[in-house]
């Protein structure tokens, strides 16, 4: 669709779903910094009629110091509102009776206090940066393994995501390093999974056709959006690479220039 026909499918929309690393802030030293006109975009979605969630594959934090960080760039935003993976996935984990063995981020693992660790028999992976070592790859392994049915929990699947510094490694790549070791295929908790998206939907009380996902991310934000009967807009921030726009697979109901330009096109064409 071209850049300018997106906006038809504006009119009866009722909810906007953002990505965040890569759309309203890039990641880096210091806790990163906000996206130009990121902040008063969010503000102008939170003053309009509009239902406002955020869905995010960030592993790196609690949701709790996670929201306080964009806080204090000046964002207005919620604990509530926020939807990370891996309460998603402690909440799996104790209907299913799992025990698992992480390989996380420290600042993450808080989530999992309530949690049974004990004997694990399954294995939960998220953007551990630094921790995703030989050696700690080479034990959530063995784990795997070792189970007659192994179970691999993977919070995401990107392959990159941009930080101020430059392109970073995402927990996709490590993901598939353990499915192919151990044979395995792994259950993601995050986005692109149909689940993760539909839990926002229902927090919104609002169906699919009804909402935009905007995000940075083609096939994992947009893609998976789209899967899921939404709409998918594209920022040229963030992870976005030129070649994104000739995918062979997605194509992005329409692409902008960064959040700002999404939301003045949104809240200018829709129905009031």
């Amino acid at each position: 669709m071209a850049d300018d026909k997106w906006t038809e499918s504006v009119r009866s929309v009722k909810g906007v779903i953002l990505d965040m690393c890569g759309v309203l802030y890039d990641s880096g030293e210091g806790g990163g910094v906000p996206i130009e006109g990121s902040v008063e975009a969010v503000k102008r979605l939170k003053a309009s009629d509009l239902q406002l969630r955020f869905c995010t594959n960030e592993t790196q934090a609690t949701r709790e110091k996670f929201v306080a960080k964009l806080c204090r760039m000046g964002f207005e935003i919620n604990v509530s509102e926020v939807f990370p993976p891996a309460p998603a996935v402690v909440s799996v984990l104790k209907q299913r009776n799992l025990r698992p063995h992480l390989l996380v981020h420290d600042d993450v693992v808080p989530e999992f206090d309530g949690v049974d660790k004990s004997n694990p028999n399954c294995v939960v992976i998220g953007d551990a940066a630094d921790n995703f070592s030989y050696e700690n790859m080479n034990a959530a392994f063995r784990v795997l393994i070792g189970l007659e049915k192994p179970v691999l929990f993977s919070m995401g699947r990107g392959r990159y995501y941009k930080e101020t510094d430059g392109l970073k490694l995402d927990v996709g790549v490590y993901m598939k390093a353990l499915e192919y070791a151990c044979d395995v295929e792994a259950e993601v908790v995050g986005k692109p999974a149909p689940m993760f998206f539909q839990t926002v939907l229902n927090d919104m009380g609002l169906q699919p056709h009804e909402v935009f996902m905007i995000g940075d991310d083609l096939v994992n934000d947009v893609g998976g959006a789209q899967q899921c009967g939404m709409k998918g807009l594209q920022v040229r921030t963030g992870k976005y690479r030129p070649s994104d726009e000739r995918h062979p697979t997605v194509t992005a109901d329409g692409y902008v220039d960064n959040l700002a330009a999404a939301v003045d096109a949104i809240l200018k064409h829709r129905c009031p």
